[in-house]
């Protein structure tokens, strides 16, 4: 059976970055976007030994991304990531499963205006999946953008979007301090659960803790508000429990004073491996002058990805409530 195009250049990547650990000192995702630098610029640097310069200049004769669409790229360099992942622990190098990027690109499709540019912003970008997956849907120029605090990540996204060529600017800090960056249109985000350590900076949030360390995930999604233009919409994965616990209050008010809650849709049981690891998808809509918050939320629960008849049935029942929800507008 021959490769699909995804298998080969996640073939291609993987045996590229494996030879070059034979030399160089780093991990495996450390490695891959050297090799994902070498196949962007068809240009192998000459500080590498002959042995890994004849082998590296033989595979780019086997392959030209050329012959690819941008989502054949993306998932082959995610199969590449998924390797190098195995077994991690931590939470940040985890990657945004394929069907619920593709959901949210659908629901941010449900919500944009009739602009013909888009600015779109993801503020833990970490590998640049989620922003890509979403871009790649988009039938709009985009402006694309995209931060992360972890260097090796950001250099992950980084090939993501060369080797898809995506212009997406990325920025390598802290996504709780300030951006140089003009307020955007939308927000996605994959938010990581967890305390913020600055108790410094988070002094500087609305929501920041009364005493101890404040929740980053509050925080980001504070800070996402912050760059979002007013009417704009911010699409959070957050964990179900997000409304329950010690700050859910001071949650509460925050998001009453400044956005209208557009949705709630909770993903599959079947997607967690424990029921209290799972997650859901946020829509907000950033408070404004002229707009206005829906009749009645869009809550949902949804049916396994699948189950194709239960998925089309809960899809038409969205499409549906958009159709009412943007006609009011």
């Amino acid at each position: 059976m021959e490769e699909s195009k995804i298998e080969q250049l996640y073939t291609w990547l993987d045996e590229a970055a494996e030879k070059m650990g034979e030399e160089l000192d780093l991990s495996y995702l450390e490695l891959l976007p050297l090799a994902g630098r070498i196949l962007f610029d068809q240009e192998i640097p000459e500080e590498y030994s002959e042995t890994i310069r004849n082998y590296l200049s033989d595979k780019l004769t086997s392959i030209s991304l050329e012959d690819y669409k941008r989502e054949e790229v993306r998932k082959g360099i995610q199969l590449a990531i998924l390797k190098g992942m195995k077994g991690s622990t931590q939470q940040q190098h985890m990657i945004t499963p394929d069907s619920v990027a593709i959901f949210m690109g659908y629901i941010l499709e449900k919500v944009m205006d009739t602009k013909k540019t888009i600015r779109i912003f993801d503020p833990v970008a970490g590998t640049g999946n989620l922003l890509t997956a979403v871009v790649n849907q988009i039938d709009k120029d985009v402006e694309a953008y995209g931060s992360d605090v972890d260097q090796t990540l950001l250099q992950l996204a980084l090939m993501n979007a060369n080797l898809q060529h995506t212009e997406i600017e990325f920025f390598h800090q802290d996504s709780l301090r300030s951006f140089l960056l003009e307020p955007v249109d939308y927000v996605i985000a994959d938010l990581p659960v967890g305390y913020y350590p600055d108790d410094v900076q988070a002094s500087e949030f609305e929501l920041k803790a009364e005493s101890g360390h404040s929740y980053s995930h509050h925080l980001l999604m504070e800070q996402s508000l912050n760059y979002m233009n007013e009417g704009g919409y911010g699409l959070f994965l957050i964990p179900n429990f997000l409304f329950e616990g010690d700050q859910s209050a001071q949650l509460h008010a925050f998001l009453q004073k400044h956005v209208h809650v557009v949705g709630v849709l909770q993903l599959p049981d079947s997607m967690f491996k424990n029921e209290q690891f799972g997650k859901s998808i946020f829509i907000v809509q950033k408070k404004g002058e002229s707009t206005e918050a829906p009749k009645e939320a869009l809550i949902a629960k949804l049916p396994s990805f699948s189950n194709p008849n239960s998925m089309n049935e809960m899809v038409e029942k969205i499409n549906n409530w958009f159709l009412e929800y943007t006609s009011s507008k």
